[in-house]
């Protein structure tokens, strides 16, 4: 017998079904959350905590995260630099990483 599989993603913030929604690990009182986010939502969450990040202290192992995808850069700051500079950026959505560091590097 044969079977198929199908996995749907889904953005728990707005309930959209997304092939780019990715699973985001975050704690707050020493309580751990996952939430799974596509791209305009997550952006959405580094632009919402991006401000307490930068003034916080950080604590145990972490993967390494740029100053500006940790919501650190404003994202239409960084999409206006980006189309100035002869970078593609789309409208919506995630700031791809090699934009973010360029402009990172460019605006030390």
């Amino acid at each position: 017998m044969a079977q198929k599989v199908i996995t749907i993603y889904t953005d728990d913030l707005t309930g959209e079904e997304s092939s780019e929604a990715a699973t985001h690990t975050l704690s707050l009182d020493g309580v751990t959350y996952e939430i799974d986010l596509g791209p305009d939502s997550y952006d959405q969450l580094l632009e919402a905590v991006g401000p307490f990040i930068q003034v916080g202290r950080k604590t145990g192992k972490a993967r390494k995260v740029s100053k500006a995808a940790s919501g650190g850069g404003d994202t239409a700051a960084i999409r206006a630099w980006a189309k100035e500079n002869g970078y593609e950026v789309n409208d919506r959505g995630r700031v791809p990483a090699p934009v973010r560091e360029a402009y990172e590097k460019a605006n030390k």
